[in-house]
């Protein structure tokens, strides 16, 4: 997920104070929507550093631009993005995974939240090595340390995967003793970026659906352990009020799905071939035009 911000968070407080624009929930909005019984003005929030998510909102919001909505994309950290949905400051995300990754979040705002369902099955996250390095299981990772610089290079602190390594991966293969550096998800596909390139041993965060896989020779490590979890899909979940405010666009997002050949390809042309994030729309519009079958999918149910 070669992410780049949409626009800067700097402090969850001030971004949530910030966004009185954004639709309550079951609030009333200036807008009377586009001609199908739905408002018109919609704010999807996006996973800071999550390639998957950020493509489908655009898809998304090309898509129902086209169609008369008026959608804000709105970019945050896990923490503040379920804060905000959760307080109707935002309308959706489609970058919810579940049971696992964001189990923490969903425990303590689900009840406030409308899951709408799910668009990629199968989404597991892992710990990646180059495909030439010296080990093939996370079991083997502690007393390899050394080939791996006794670093573990991961994503954003806040994210749902940097916990469930810190609280169980690490815990479970002996790894206390090696550096679990977190920061951002460029930061972590930077620095695989330049071990491919210097071939060096590295050791990543990682997750699939996810452009890197394509990009770099990387193999997942066994978890023989299964302490990184089952498989968990990615899901759309908006803000409660949300289906009575959108019955049209739910019943579209309810039937979503993105087959991961068709989202790998958008993910390489969005985040791996330079392009500045100001180019993203017209990449999507570009895309799409070429793939007319699954933009008809989009709204057709």
């Amino acid at each position: 997920m070669k992410k780049r911000a949409l626009m800067t968070v700097a402090a969850a407080a001030v971004t949530l104070l910030s966004l009185t624009a954004c639709s309550g929930s079951g609030s009333g909005s200036s807008s009377d929507g586009p001609d199908n019984g739905d408002k018109a003005d919609v704010t999807i929030g996006v996973f800071s550093g999550w390639a998957e998510g950020e493509a489908s909102s655009y898809v998304w919001k090309q898509v129902l631009e086209d169609k008369g909505y008026d959608v804000d994309l709105e970019t945050a950290t896990a923490g503040p993005l379920f804060t905000a949905l959760s307080k109707g400051q935002y309308d959706a995300t489609f970058d919810v995974w579940l049971p696992n990754t964001h189990k923490a979040y969903w425990e303590k705002y689900g009840d406030k939240l409308e899951d709408l369902g799910s668009w990629y099955q199968n989404a597991p996250l892992t710990i990646a090595v180059n495909k030439d390095a010296p080990i093939d299981s996370l079991s083997q990772l502690a007393s390899h340390a050394k080939d791996f610089d006794n670093t573990i290079v991961g994503i954003e602190p806040g994210a749902g995967e940097t916990g469930v390594v810190k609280d169980s991966v690490i815990p479970a293969y002996g790894l206390d003793k090696m550096n679990f550096e977190t920061s951002s998800t460029a930061a972590m596909l930077s620095e695989l970026k330049r071990a491919t390139k210097d071939g060096d041993n590295i050791v990543v965060t990682l997750w699939e659906p996810h452009w890197a896989y394509d990009a770099f020779p990387l193999k997942n490590l066994k978890d023989p352990k299964g302490a990184l979890g089952k498989p968990d899909h990615i899901d759309v979940v908006g803000r409660d009020g949300f289906t009575k405010d959108y019955p049209t666009l739910s019943k579209w997002l309810k039937n979503f799905k993105f087959d991961g050949k068709l989202l790998a390809n958008l993910e390489n042309k969005m985040f791996n071939s330079g392009a500045d994030e100001s180019k993203y729309p017209s990449i999507v519009k570009k895309w799409l035009a070429a793939h007319p079958d699954f933009e008809k999918s989009l709204t057709s149910k």
